[in-house]
């Protein structure tokens, strides 16, 4: 469980990075409408940087213009939705100032826009991988399907690769704030010993939802089929708002990392929203697994 210092550490913020693009309008308006379910408040942020600089030469304006588009978000979705936002543009590299804003200004989670893989833009691809595995906070990945009623369906993989159990806190949040089902979807396992570990894992996890009245199933992935895709298959079928994921402590550097099929579900073609979550207390490497709630 939580102690109040801990809790004292956040701020209730959701802050959301945005490059001005029309994915980044979407992330904001899911970003501001999950914080208003959540009680938060909403800090937008562009980071100026070498393209920023060559997007306002191109349209020979000044870098205020940067102050002026984020103050006319403030505008629009704080009439629109009543929730305090903030806004913020600092100078600096897209991948260590966005997760040093999330460390300084203590916010709870981040929302952040992607194109997917391909295409030219300067955070929102696959640089969006480092942005998440660098976050001190978990990142909600979105690309251009709409934020809609919540998240009533969500799916949470779990594999013998990690024990994703950090991420029960936000699974149990999401699940009663949109009163949701969790899609516990298990990796298929042949070793007897590996079998075995996942189903204690599994015990673990459900145990807590059990406890606290959180709604779930279990499915398990076929055996020939990859389970990035087994997942996605089985979320677009059972209409997922959200997939939640764990990052993978590094052994060899410090930091953390996507395995291959985290990936894959990142960027799914579906368009669903993937929550990364790294095992991290406040930009701090956090590996007492063996605390559930």
């Amino acid at each position: 469980m939580e102690t109040t210092n801990q809790v004292k550490k956040y701020n209730s913020i959701v802050l959301i990075p945005t490059d001005f693009s029309d994915v980044c309008g979407n992330a904001i308006s899911h970003g501001v409408k999950l914080a208003k379910f959540l009680g938060y408040k909403v800090c937008i942020l562009h980071i100026i940087n070498k393209e920023t600089k060559a997007e306002l030469k191109k349209k020979n304006v000044a870098v205020d213009y940067v102050d002026y588009r984020l103050k006319e978000y403030k505008k629009y979705y704080e009439k629109k939705y009543k929730v305090e936002i903030d806004t913020l543009a600092v100078e600096g590299n897209i991948f260590s100032t966005i997760s040093k804003v999330a460390k300084d200004i203590k916010a709870n989670l981040m929302v952040m826009g992607t194109h997917g893989k391909t295409g030219f833009q300067h955070v929102f691809g696959s640089y969006a991988l480092k942005v998440v595995v660098e976050s001190p906070v978990p990142v909600v990945v979105v690309q251009k399907r709409a934020f809609k009623q919540g998240y009533n369906n969500i799916v949470f993989p779990v594999s013998n690769d990690l024990e994703p159990r950090q991420a029960v806190h936000w699974a149990k949040l999401m699940a009663k704030l949109f009163n949701a089902k969790i899609h516990i979807f298990l990796s298929q396992e042949k070793e007897t010993g590996r079998k075995t570990s996942l189903n204690i894992i599994t015990k673990q996890i459900t145990d807590v939802f059990s406890a606290e009245n959180v709604s779930y199933c279990i499915q398990t992935a076929e055996t020939d089929r990859s389970f990035a895709e087994y997942i996605i298959s089985y979320s677009v079928i059972n209409q997922a708002d959200l997939i939640m994921i764990m990052t993978r402590p590094n052994i060899d550097v410090p930091g953390f990392s996507l395995a291959a099929w985290d990936e894959r579900l990142m960027f799914n073609d579906a368009q669903i929203p993937v929550m990364g979550i790294n095992p991290v207390e406040l930009g701090y490497q956090y590996y007492e697994w063996s605390m559930l709630a």
